[in-house]
């Protein structure tokens, strides 16, 4: 029987010799004299030593800097970390920087658009005209680019002509509602607005020009709107006063491209929290720190080199997409799919990720529990001999996952499991292509990241588990949230439970070989009789048993100390929520965690809700389930399936009537 920590993978002496990290190391060695034994001790280094480790960075990558710095790190203190001031680059140049003339740059496919290469010599040229066409807008640094658009190639497009120039960009897929988009692009008061008339989603049309239109009217700071006509080529734009994407790029630009230099910490793009709770945080990112983070990351975690080819699904509202167009900062290129990962076949990202010599592929791990549910197996279908490795974030994975894509994908695999945050466009604990693999955990603590588990004192602590910390700041940490003058939002966001220390809300565990462990959100997280639980370990169990399909639990705290632990079960077809099945559910919880995972009592529903970038919503649930108001609770445009909120409702409305848990 598998079990958590079992050994599934370890890198031959090929890999090892191959990998990015091994590279940096000798680097190190023959540049800086630095020795290191393992991994472990590299890391250690790395927030011992943080100034010397982002130096190297620097100079291991060759990132350039048109202006010189004065010192690395100004400020050693959270918030208000100054990273190398003086310093002017751009990001978008070394997006650029590393083109191979003929070689594809992006590979791209959609539902009803099959492959295609966009070489780097057509992106660049696309982005010059485009660039071109945005200056004679009067765009200017620090203004604001909006999308309202897919994942497809004129959206990176659209992005890296406005990374050039030096305004900032935001970026909304276009499955948001109206309301979602609002509450995020009208806090930042955008000059210029991309859309396209629709999309394809699971077979079907959806015409967004009603809701373009709708944004449009309630952003007056827009000068400009550019419409892409996407999926009716004579479909008219969402207003009479937009520019034709396919006009403003058909003439050449009057010269090469520029790239305007910029500071270290000028911003490059605002993302966003998920907007379940609340009016989204516009987390503001600098070109500086993405750009250092995300060398240090895709190419020394991710192993992505000159040649590689970097598939992750994702929409253009995941902070996924901002690290998947990345990988062209290493000289790799990147797949994009647009449409449903299981249209018009179930298996259609496999067979992707076959047909373009992917090196990575990534993916959620629900993605892959739906493939295990579904039967499938790409090996027997399709050949992957540039394979390396897996990729899987946004949410934990469980060892079953794991070792399923060894035996139904490829056995000589590197499997990395990755968790990091919108927050910092960055995994906290991530990957290593020289270190086995083991079931169900993620390999290590990334570079340069002081990341630690504590307990509620405060205090570090190993082989349990505790709340997810940053103990020194990272470049990419956000420099500050939109409207928030004085950082008091940002402060309490981060820094309210340990002051100096940034606080993710993450369950955490890190054991003595330096492996981690994502136990759900720490915000979510069930306390019974003292003892802290994370959702995960649950779902991991639950979902096991037969006849469940998906499941979500809730801790709820009551007056006199009481609390209720409800769980709520979506039955798979053919199911009923009967006597046996409960008792089969809480045999299995009691026997494989304890019999303080045991909830109080099990619910059938249609549909565990989830965000847009399939996440449960356990602490809107928790919320709603505890009398709270829920327009103040969740946002319905911020969900991937609305409708299943209601039962949710109503069950708070009746279960008041006698009070919970009694």
């Amino acid at each position: 029987m598998l079990r958590e920590g079992d050994l599934l993978w370890t890198p031959d002496a090929a890999r090892l010799e191959q990998a990015e990290l091994t590279r940096f190391m000798r680097w190190l060695a023959t540049e800086r004299n630095l020795h290191f034994a393992d991994y472990e001790a590299l890391r250690a280094w790395s927030v011992a030593s943080l100034e010397e480790f982002w130096i190297a960075i620097v100079e291991f990558f060759d990132i350039r800097f048109s202006a010189p710095y004065t010192s690395v790190l100004e400020q050693r203190e959270m918030p208000g970390a100054r990273w190398f001031p003086g310093a002017r680059l751009n990001f978008a140049e070394h997006m650029l920087r590393r083109a191979r003339t003929g070689a594809p740059a992006l590979h791209y496919a959609g539902e009803a658009v099959p492959l295609q290469a966009i070489t780097w010599d057509t992106l660049i040229e696309q982005v010059t005209r485009l660039s071109a066409r945005l200056r004679e807008f009067g765009v200017q640094p620090g203004d604001r680019v909006v999308s309202f658009m897919p994942n497809i190639p004129q959206t990176a497009v659209a992005f890296l002509a406005a990374a050039s120039i030096g305004a900032i960009w935001s970026s909304c897929s276009t499955d948001f509602g109206v309301r979602s988009v609002l509450d995020r692009f009208q806090q930042i008061a955008p000059k210029v607005f991309f859309c396209v008339d629709g999309y394809r989603y699971g077979g079907k049309d959806f015409d967004r020009r009603r809701e373009a239109a709708d944004i449009i009217a309630a952003l007056p700071s827009l000068t400009h709107v550019v419409h892409l006509r996407l999926v009716d080529r004579d479909a008219a734009p969402p207003v009479s006063t937009a520019f034709d994407w396919d006009t403003l790029l058909a003439a050449p630009a009057s010269g090469p491209l520029q790239f305007e230099q910029v500071p270290f910490d000028h911003p490059l793009w605002v993302v966003y929290s998920s907007g379940t709770t609340g009016l989204p945080k516009a987390l503001v990112h600098g070109h500086g720190g993405i750009t250092l983070e995300l060398h240090k990351g895709l190419g020394l975690h991710c192993n992505l080199r000159p040649g590689s080819v970097m598939f992750f699904y994702t929409t253009s509202g995941w902070i996924m997409w901002n690290l998947l167009l990345g990988a062209l900062l290493t000289g790799a290129s990147a797949v994009i799919y647009d449409g449903n990962p299981a249209s018009p076949d179930i298996d259609v990202l496999w067979r992707l990720a076959s047909e373009t010599g992917a090196t990575l592929f990534g993916a959620s791990p629900t993605y892959v529990a739906m493939m295990q549910k579904n039967g499938v197996v790409p090996r027997e279908r399709y050949d992957y001999p540039a394979l390396e490795g897996i990729l899987l974030s946004g949410s934990p994975v469980t060892p079953e996952s794991m070792q399923w894509l060894y035996a139904h994908v490829k056995s000589d695999l590197w499997v990395t499991s990755q968790s990091g945050g919108t927050d910092i466009c960055a995994g906290f604990v991530t990957g290593a292509t020289i270190l086995p693999v083991h079931a169900g955990e993620i390999q290590v603590r990334g570079l340069g990241i002081d990341v630690q588990a504590f307990n509620d004192a405060g205090e570090s602590i190993v082989d349990e588990v505790g709340e997810l910390v940053v103990c020194q700041p990272m470049p990419s940490m956000p420099l500050y949230f939109w409207h928030d003058p004085d950082m008091q939002r940002y402060r309490e966001s981060y820094f309210g439970e340990f002051p100096g220390t940034w606080r993710h809300g993450d369950f955490f565990k890190v054991n003595a070989r330096g492996g981690c462990y994502i136990q759900g959100r720490s915000d979510s997280t069930l306390n019974r009789y003292g003892v802290r639980i994370g959702t995960a370990e649950i779902y991991r169990t639950v979902e096991t048993v037969e006849g469940v399909a998906d499941s979500l639990i809730v801790n709820l705290d009551l007056a006199g100390g009481r609390f209720f632990m409800p769980m709520f079960i979506r039955l798979a077809p053919g199911y009923t929520l009967d006597d046996a099945l409960v008792s089969r559910i809480n045999r299995a919880l009691r026997e494989q965690c304890s019999p303080r995972h045991v909830p109080d009592r099990i619910y059938a529903v249609d549909a565990v809700p989830y965000t847009l970038t399939g996440k449960k919503l356990e602490v809107p649930v928790r919320k709603i389930l505890m009398g709270f108001d829920i327009a103040k609770s969740v946002s319905r445009d911020a969900m991937m399936n609305p409708a299943a909120l209601d039962y949710f409702i109503d069950f708070a409305r009746e279960q008041r009537d006698y009070r919970l848990g009694e």
